[in-house]
């Protein structure tokens, strides 16, 4: 099946751009980025600024990300997938970073939600000269598969405060 991301929720504002891969099935059927409940990306994001549980309403939750200068975006525009596995994907065709960024200037980091993001972002962009000035992120995926290292949301939330700098610095 055919699946197609979501418009970018980015404003000028944003100095980190968070990108998936695609949307997952709970995601597309939600219409919401990281739309699975058990996906800790939300929490993460909140727990990055020590703001307890997650608003449960996906506006407020757009409205914090971009509050706290973050966006978010998925690096394939859209690909062949059967399931919400990433291994799954198949077909797949970029979303125009290059554009997006130079609409965008005041972005300084793109950061990778997982390795299928950062594999896939570099093979379509590497050494794109739209990228040479910008932070380049691989963060361990907020997907609620563990791994050895990532078991839980403190452990993400953990390896994800590397973003706090671009988030922090004044312009």
């Amino acid at each position: 099946m055919r699946i197609h991301s979501f418009p970018p929720v980015i404003d000028d504002r944003a100095r980190v751009l968070v990108l998936g891969t695609a949307p997952s099935v709970k995601s597309l059927e939600h219409k919401q980025f990281y739309g699975h409940p058990r996906n800790y990306f939300w929490g993460v994001v909140y727990g990055l600024f020590g703001a307890g549980a997650p608003n449960d309403h996906y506006g407020s939750r757009l409205a914090f990300l971009q509050e706290h200068r973050l966006a978010v975006f998925d690096v394939i525009e859209s690909c062949e997938r059967e399931g919400s596995l990433d291994v799954n994907i198949r077909d797949e065709r970029p979303n125009d970073l290059p554009a997006l960024l130079a609409q965008y200037p005041g972005l300084r980091c793109f950061a990778f939600n997982g390795s299928k993001a950062f594999s896939t972002f570099r093979k379509f962009y590497r050494n794109h000269p739209a990228f040479e000035q910008l932070t380049l992120v691989q963060l361990p995926s907020t997907s609620p598969i563990p791994t050895q290292k990532m078991r839980n949301l403190e452990d993400r939330i953990e390896a994800w405060s590397v973003l706090l700098p671009f988030l922090q610095q004044e312009d």
